[in-house]
């Protein structure tokens, strides 16, 4: 009855510590892509297999849970959930790391949320790549890890068998990545619909839009943030925002990047394009409009930033991630 689809085992790692909501919610995610891909009865995808993976003292990790129990397929790709209680030494097992270099060795494709990051730098895999943590933990890891690359700012880092990720709810843009992969970016979005997760194609292709840490605990900074976001930071100054967070201006730029990992014109910068992203993606306003909206008097230097900040020029953006026309959907 129809023909035998291909077996992708995607195995989830439960160590000391593992934040055991991602694992169950990577598990329901890759379950709901399965359900989803099966309706779709196309023969040329292969069945998700989720299994946990857990780690025990010194050992290498066993199979504790298999939705699919089937023949040895090898595992396809090994997702190391975060911790809220961030990294210890002691979850970097020799056993444990041994096993991810094996898996990784074996073609598997990698991916660390956060601590994951930490346990995929301990295996030395990471040594020469670029790599983001948690913002939290990103000069430790940085004095710790001098041959990675660092991305600190960047939210997602997929260098094609090695992805991390910086927040602790990142795991779900991780998982949707993976059933992109797989299953293709319908399938991904379907999911992501479904489980009411945000994901889009210009997410996975220029980092998700910005979405500033507000929850450091300055409340000078934080009143300066939310006026900010109030604004879309169309015209401000640093003496402005200095005023308005009731600091002098040294101390304001001092504790602004330590609240939110960003200097205020970077993080102005990431906002404004943020809502340009959005723009470009839901109006039809001309790109000079746009920019003058988002505060940028200079349309060549909204371009510029625009560039830097997403690797696509405004156009260029537009012309891939711009709404689909009504015609096309109906295909």
């Amino acid at each position: 009855m129809g023909v035998e689809r291909a077996v992708a085992e995607l195995g989830v790692l439960i160590y000391p510590g593992a934040q055991l909501a991602a694992v169950h919610g990577l598990t329901d995610l890759f379950g709901v892509a399965d359900r989803i891909a099966v309706e779709h009865q196309a023969a040329q995808l292969p069945r998700l297999r989720v299994s946990h993976w857990q780690v025990e003292n010194e050992q290498a990790p066993v199979r504790v849970y298999d939705s699919h129990p089937a023949a040895e397929t090898g595992l396809l790709a090994v997702l190391i959930p975060p911790s809220i209680a961030g990294f210890s030494a002691e979850q970097a097992s020799p056993g444990l790391l041994q096993w991810l270099r094996d898996q990784h060795g074996r073609g598997a494709t990698l991916g660390g949320v956060c601590v994951g990051s930490w346990l995929l730098a301990e295996s030395g895999l990471l040594n020469g790549r670029s790599a983001t943590t948690h913002w939290t933990s990103a000069k430790a890891f940085a004095e710790r890890y001098p041959d990675i690359n660092l991305k600190a700012d960047t939210p997602i880092v997929d260098d094609g068998d090695l992805i991390t990720t910086a927040g602790l709810m990142a795991w779900s843009e991780l998982g949707l990545r993976l059933v992109d992969r797989l299953l293709g970016p319908s399938i991904a979005s379907a999911t992501a619909r479904f489980l009411v997760m945000e994901h889009s194609d210009s997410a996975s292709a220029c980092g998700s839009n910005f979405a500033p840490i507000l929850n450091h605990g300055d409340t000078s900074i934080l009143k300066v943030q939310h006026w900010l976001q109030s604004t879309g930071a169309t015209d401000v100054s640093l003496a402005s925002m200095a005023e308005r967070s009731g600091l002098e201006e040294r101390t304001f730029l001092r504790r602004f990047r330590a609240a939110t990992g960003l200097k205020p014109t970077e993080y102005c910068q990431h906002l404004r394009v943020g809502k340009a992203r959005e723009m470009l993606e839901f109006s039809n306003g001309t790109i000079d409009h746009i920019a003058w909206t988002v505060g940028y008097q200079d349309p060549g230097a909204f371009r510029a930033i625009f560039k830097k900040i997403t690797g696509l020029a405004p156009s260029d953006y537009r012309n891939r991630f711009g709404v689909t026309p009504p015609a096309a959907l109906t295909r």
